[in-house]
């Protein structure tokens, strides 16, 4: 949050309210571990279907996996982001700007 206080300051003097300015820095974390999480099950299946392919045997990656790793990547995150997006968003407009 510290390389990013001019913007935040720059958005509070423009008239944004502190819940966007926290919905904005969530929404980012969360879409970082979503795009995480879906980059993990890719390389993670690439791997499971080569060595399987390279052994000679069948490959089979559960659902259940499919879903849960993104699903926990975001969940991660949201919780991860949650401290950040609450602190931007307590932020004043002044400080902010003074500081960056």
């Amino acid at each position: 949050m510290r390389e990013r206080r001019g913007e935040i300051g720059l958005r509070r003097a423009l008239g944004a309210r502190g819940g966007q300015i926290a919905v904005q820095f969530l929404l980012e974390a969360v879409l970082m571990g979503l795009i995480g999480g879906i980059g993990g099950l890719i390389v993670g299946a690439l791997t499971v279907y080569g060595y399987a392919l390279a052994q000679g045997w069948p490959a089979s990656i559960p659902l259940y996996t499919v879903v849960a790793g993104p699903l926990v990547s975001v969940l991660v995150a949201a919780l991860a982001g949650i401290y950040p997006a609450l602190r931007a968003a307590r932020a004043s407009p002044t400080d902010a700007l003074r500081s960056a």
